[in-house]
Order: C-alpha cells, then structure tokens, then sequence
C-alpha cells in the first residue's frame, strides 16, 4: 500500500490555501463549471476563480477526437482536511452526470485537487500535488493568472510560472470570453 504524507498537512481547524483545476467538455460547459464553482463553497472559502480557457481535449490516442474543453482553476480556504475535500469534489462531479467509462474519456465535469497548501501527499486515493499538473497547460494557465509565484512542492520544486515556462504541452488554449463568475460578484 502506497501511503505517503509528507508534512506540513494541517491537522486543526487552521484553513489550507486549495486549487481545483475545473474541465468539461460534454453538455452545458460553462454553465456547468459555474454551476461546479457554486458547488465549490460547500467545501470551504471561494477566494478567486480563473477565466475560462478552451482548449483542444487531450486524448488517449494521437489520432482520436473528443469535443473541446472548458477550463479554469479556482482557488479556495478550507478547514476540510485534504481526503474529504477530494470526496466533495468527486460528490459535485456526479451531481453533474460525470461518469467514468474511461481515464480519457469525454465529461461533463472533471475536477482535480491540483494543490492542498504545501503539502505533499501520496496515498492510494490521492496524490497531492497532482501528478499530471507540470504537463498541462490549461491547468497551469489558469493556475498562474491567480497564483505565478506560488511555489509546487515536491516533486516539482518550482512556481507556477516556471513550470508553465518549462511546460511540454504545446496544445493552443484560447482565453474564452464569458467569465465563470460575474465582476461584481463575490465567488
């Protein structure tokens, strides 16, 4: 069994800093991803939400074709400790019609524990940062329009915006017009 927790994790009631990455490429997107945004506040404080990227999916095989993403990050102060936010967020997915036929699959709603604070966490349901950020750019994107010098632990060791420099995905993302929260109000 895989179960590694490398501290600091909070173990009181102080509040953890948490980026979610959001995606969805089937149905309603945007009003899917506000939707999900809502969502976000049952798990804690919703501080900031990116703006909305569209970009190409990523898909299993070179040659395959799935509709195009929405996506954004949002970032929020909880008290929740990291295994019970990644329960709510998978709670928020299946409200929305996320199945999972497949790891690639197309989805109404994809939400990833990008960050938990500073910690570093590897367990057999959670890894924390999540493995696959310093590899997506319509995670990193919208993650350093709110945070470019937040610094990844390990095993990255880098801000946000070193590794969005560094980052080997060379899919186009496209700055979407429509906002997942209106200007003046708060999120």
């Amino acid at each position: 069994m895989n179960a590694e927790v490398t501290h600091p994790v909070p173990m009181s009631k102080e509040t953890t800093a948490v980026y979610v990455g959001l995606g969805a490429n089937l149905g309603d997107r945007l009003g899917t991803l506000q939707a999900a945004v809502a969502g976000l506040g049952a798990l804690g404080t919703v501080v900031a939400v990116s703006p909305v990227y569209c970009s190409e999916a990523h898909t299993l095989e070179p040659d395959a074709s799935a509709p195009a993403f929405l996506n954004a990050v949002a970032h929020l102060e909880t008290e929740r400790p990291a295994e019970e936010v990644l329960a709510g967020l998978h709670s928020i997915e299946r409200e929305h019609g996320r199945q999972r036929p497949s790891r690639w699959a197309p989805r109404t709603l994809d939400l990833d524990l990008l960050l938990y604070g500073s910690a570093t966490i590897d367990t057999d349901g959670l890894t924390v940062p999540h493995p696959r950020v310093h590899l997506r750019r319509f995670v990193l994107q919208p993650l350093a329009d709110l945070a470019p010098t937040l610094w990844v632990s390990a095993p990255h060791h880098a801000t946000v915006s070193d590794l969005l420099d560094r980052c080997p995905d060379t899919h186009a993302l496209h700055r979407y017009a429509h906002p997942l929260v209106r200007p003046d109000a708060a999120p």
